[in-house]
Parts: C-alpha cells; sequence; structure tokens
C-alpha cells in the first residue's frame, strides 16, 4: 500500500502547509469516508489484538473517564517470548472494560501492517521527523484525557466513527519529552490552555494537525471512535548540541580541567574565560563544514528504519504477486539490475570523519552514505532502484559505482 505526503493533506498542498500551518496552527482536513479504509478498520484491530504476545502494560492500556485503569486489573502476569516478566491482557478482563466504557490505547502501531506503516512514511519521507503511532478507540460520553499538550507534532487520522475535538487558544512553548514538562499538574494544564479557540467534529476519512504544544481534547461524538495518533518527533537544537559534544571531545581544551575554584576573584576570573574560551570554540565549531555536513545527514535521515525485507529476492527467486488484492496497485518502475554484495567492509570513524574501510582502502564518504552503505551491506543484493526508494536523498547511482570500483558489489 501506498500513501503520499500529497494524498494526506489533499486538497491541500505541501507548500501551502508548509508555508502557512507547519509549526504555526492546527489544520482540519476532511476526506472520504474510505480515504484510510486500508489504513485500519475494525476487523484489523481485532487481529492486532488477537496477537497477544505483542502486548504487555507498556503497549497496551485502558483509560476510564480520563483515569488510567492500573494495568493489574485486567492483566495476568506472563513470561514474554524473550523470558520477561510482564502483565499481558487478558481478553475477557479488557472486554469487560470496554463495556464499562473504557477507552483502549494501542502504542507502538506504526509498523505493524502495511496500511499503519504507509501513513508513517508519507510523514517521514516528508521530512518532518520520526513518525511513531498509537491508536486511540474510545465510546460515546466517555473521555480518554483531560485538556492537555503532547510533546510532539500530532496527526489525527480518523478511521472509524466521530470524534468532537477542542482546540484551546494556549500553547506551550516548544516542549519537549523531559520532566520539566512532563511533571507538570493538570491545574496548571487547565490554566495555561486559555479560551476554546475552536470546537471540531473530526469524522471518518478526516485528519487533525496539531503543532507540538497545543492544548486539546476530545470525546467520541458517534457511538465509537478510532483514531490513529502518529507522533511525529523532530530533530531539536538539542541534537545539534549533541554533536558538538562529539565534536569537543577532539579538541583537548574541552579535556582539560576547569579552574579550581576557591572563592577568590582571581579563581573566579579564571574560570570566566575559559568558559570564553569554550564557548568561542563551539562557535567555531558550529561553522565547520564537516560538522554541518553531518547536521545536515542527521537531519534529512531523521526517521524509523522500516521494512526492506524480502526473502525470496535475497536468495535470487522472485517473490509470487498476492493471490487477492483490494485493489490493484499501480505497477512498479523496473528496479533495475540486481548487485550481490561480494566483498566485505564495515563504517568507520576517525574523529568527525566517517568512511567505508574495504579491501582496498578506506572510501571517505559522508555520513549519509556510510549509513546507505550499512544498510546495503546487511542484505545480499541490492539494485540501484531499491537504494534510491530507500536513501532517497543519496545519489544511489553513484553510491554503488563506488561500492563497484571497491570490489563490495558485483553484478
Amino acid at each position: 500500500m501506498s500513501i503520499t505526503f500529497e494524498t494526506l493533506l489533499a486538497p491541500i498542498t505541501p507548500e501551502q502547509f508548509m508555508a502557512e500551518y507547519y509549526d504555526r496552527q492546527p489544520l482540519h482536513i476532511p476526506g472520504a469516508a474510505d480515504k484510510f479504509a486500508q489504513v485500519l478498520d475494525w476487523a484489523a484491530i481485532n487481529r492486532l489484538l488477537d496477537m497477544t504476545h505483542i502486548w504487555t502494560e507498556t503497549s497496551f492500556r485502558l483509560v476510564m473517564d480520563s483515569v488510567p485503569v492500573p494495568p493489574a486489573q485486567y492483566s495476568v502476569k506472563a513470561t514474554s517470548r524473550d523470558g520477561a516478566q510482564v502483565l499481558q491482557p487478558v481478553a475477557a478482563k479488557v472486554l469487560d472494560w470496554v463495556r464499562r466504557g473504557a477507552s483502549v490505547v494501542m502504542n507502538d502501531v506504526d509498523s505493524l501492517t502495511p496500511g499503519l506503516a504507509a501513513v508513517s512514511a508519507a510523514l517521514e519521507g516528508a521530512g518532518l521527523g520520526k513518525a511513531q503511532g498509537n491508536v486511540y478507540i474510545s465510546w460515546q460520553s466517555h473521555k480518554a484525557f483531560h485538556a492537555h499538550y503532547d510533546t510532539h507534532d500530532v496527526w489525527a487520522v480518523q478511521v472509524e466513527g466521530e470524534k468532537a475535538w477542542n482546540i484551546w487558544e494556549g500553547r506551550a512553548e516548544w516542549p519537549i519529552a523531559h520532566p520539566l514538562f512532563r511533571g507538570q499538574k493538570q491545574e496548571h494544564h487547565e490554566q495555561a490552555k486559555g479560551a476554546l479557540r475552536q470546537r471540531l467534529v473530526i469524522k471518518k476519512g478526516d485528519i487533525l494537525y496539531l503543532p507540538r504544544g497545543w492544548y486539546h481534547d476530545a470525546l467520541a461524538e458517534a457511538p465509537n471512535s478510532v483514531h490513529v495518533a502518529y507522533g511525529v518527533h523532530a530533530p531539536l537544537g538539542l541534537d545539534f548540541a549533541n554533536i558538538l559534544a562529539e565534536r569537543a571531545l577532539h579538541d583537548p581544551e574541552f579535556r582539560k580541567p576547569l579552574p579550581r575554584q576557591d572563592g577568590s576573584p582571581a579563581a573566579k576570573y579564571a574560570l570566566t574565560q575559559r568558559a570564553a574560551l569554550l564557548g568561542q570554540k563551539l562557535a567555531e565549531f558550529a561553522r565547520e563544514p564537516r560538522v554541518m555536513e553531518i547536521l545536515e545527514g542527521y537531519v534529512r535521515d531523521y526517521r524509523f528504519q522500516r521494512g526492506g525485507y524480502d526473502l525470496l529476492a535475497a536468495r535470487g527467486e522472485t517473490t509470487p504477486a498476492p493471490t487477492a488484492a483490494p485493489s490493484a496497485p499501480a505497477p512498479a518502475a523496473p528496479a533495475g539490475p540486481s548487485l550481490r554484495v561480494v566483498g566485505e567492509a564495515r563504517p568507520v570513524r576517525r574523529g568527525n570523519e566517517f568512511g567505508l574501510k574495504t579491501g582496498t582502502g578506506v572510501i571517505a564518504m559522508s555520513y549519509g552514505e556510510v549509513e546507505a552503505s550499512a544498510w546495503i551491506l546487511a542484505r545480499p543484493s541490492v539494485s540501484e532502484a531499491e537504494l534510491r526508494a530507500a536513501y532517497p536523498a543519496l545519489d544511489a547511482a553513484a553510491l554503488i559505482g563506488r561500492l563497484r570500483d571497491a570490489g563490495v558489489l558485483a553484478a
């Protein structure tokens, strides 16, 4: 299944969205009832829930009228497939809570079905960040959560029923997933949410976009409501600080001890001077072309890696077409000749320089090229089209050519 950023936004264009709405204001996009028919429906929800062993107290939750239900009240102690002790939901207990009106929350579903993964890929392909999806199932007149904000952008994809959303005027100033923000009490949120900005009824096939920090709450309007909330986590300025910290490791000034403080003016002056020197060096690092190249690659490639498996192709066999499909997919572009991984190679890093060590030496590469090369090396074979699809920002032909010249790939 394929969903593009353009089809998610239609009739809004990506250019209009980026100019008028992204990180600026909420956006409601009405859609046809069947727009997300292949993303998730009731039958698919039941199939997901039947995958009993993947659900634990962290991935599956019940909420009753804005109050979380203790997992022990609908779960049983169990041993997971990897031997860990977990609380596993029990169908009969969960259904009993659902009859009473409890909302169901299924976390981290963004890769569990082709439809769910397609929306994730569309959001990440637009360069918005890492998309993590949760399913929220609620019932009429039962509110799951009080007014709150999220520490990431929210894309609410309505797949069943209807839900009324209250969008408030208040917006927290770019909060992050840190106790400084996570620890705020509900009393604070009720004061900070401000006046009601608008009340929207989101129907099946609609999308609601909420920028990070925007206050909201919701209530099922129809007998039931199911939406998939994709939390999109963008790279932050703090990530750049981490890159600068990595760069600082290679400068002896940052490895020296700071001036000892004994309360004297001389000691305070020495510390002030050292802090100024270190700050000046950080500013210099931030202007280094190599640091900017690493930062550019980090932002460009900031997404979860999904898919890429074709076991029969790995054995040189043809993967049979599905016996039945809801609709005929568009014809795929020719994959081109397949190249086998024939030589040994491994990514290396020396300071802030990246490369690929092969039998003929080290090939200097950007961070993105090294990451793509590692992806190639994990596969028995690859085509230029596959590499281009996995890393659209790279020059796939040039990278494959370099790996062929180094003896890593062969026809």
